[in-house]
Formats: structure tokens, sequence, C-alpha cells
């Protein structure tokens, strides 16, 4: 049973075009000459090595937040691609289709909770070594 109408996927595929230019947008921003600079100015304009170290972090944060943007790009550029290959909705690894409520919440999965959740496991999603 095919949950997804076209009307669905259509929607979904508009949900992710307009986060991708979003994130396109603030990615292009922070990577102008300005949005860089305004990093490099953080670190280096203090004298006080607390706030050089506050400077630094911030400046590390804006990094990491870059790359999460990026990381979240690709999710959406996989997830555009499963909607035009029609396998938008399908679980990678098991093949079977994703819970609705799963892609209104979460647009960009791609394996089933099940398969979510062991590969999470597998790969250190979660930290299994008993806690003290």
């Amino acid at each position: 049973m095919n949950q997804l109408t076209n009307d669905l996927l259509k929607d979904f595929s508009r949900q992710l075009q307009s986060r991708r230019e979003d994130l396109l947008t603030q990615i292009s921003a922070q990577l102008s000459p300005e949005g860089r600079e305004r990093l490099r100015g953080v670190h280096g304009s203090t004298h006080d090595q607390g706030d050089e170290s506050v400077a630094a972090l911030l400046a590390d944060l804006g990094i990491a937040a870059i790359r999460a943007e990026a990381a979240e790009l690709a999710d959406i550029e996989g997830a555009l691609n499963r909607i035009n290959n029609h396998t938008f909705g399908v679980c990678v690894d098991c093949g079977k289709e994703i819970a609705l409520a799963r892609l209104q919440a979460y647009p960009t999965a791609k394996r089933c909770l099940a398969c979510q959740q062991k590969y999470e496991d597998t790969r250190g999603g979660k930290d299994s070594t008993p806690s003290l």
C-alpha cells in the first residue's frame, strides 16, 4: 500500500526545496567575505585571555554551524533525489515503507524507525558502553 500520493510528494518536494533555499542563503551569508570577516573579527579582537577564548569558541561554533547546515543540505538533496527516483518513503536498508508520520516529522528520513535505531546502535549513534 503506497501511502504517498502525488499531492503529498509535491508537498514534500516544495517543503524540501524551500528549506534548501533557506540553507543556501544562510551558508552563502556565512561564507561571504563579510561573514568570514565577522568570524575572523571576533577572534583576535580582544586583549583579555578569557575574552579571547570565548571569541575562539564563537568562531568555532560558526564553523560548526556551517558544517551542520551543509550536512542538512546533503540530506535534502538526497531526499529530493529519492522523490525524483520514486524511492522516497522507502527504507534504504529493509525496503519497507517509512511511516508517513516519520516523514512528516523528518522529511529527509531514509530509514524506517527500526532500521534507524539499528543503524545508530551499530554506528555509534548511541553509546553502547555501560555508564557508571
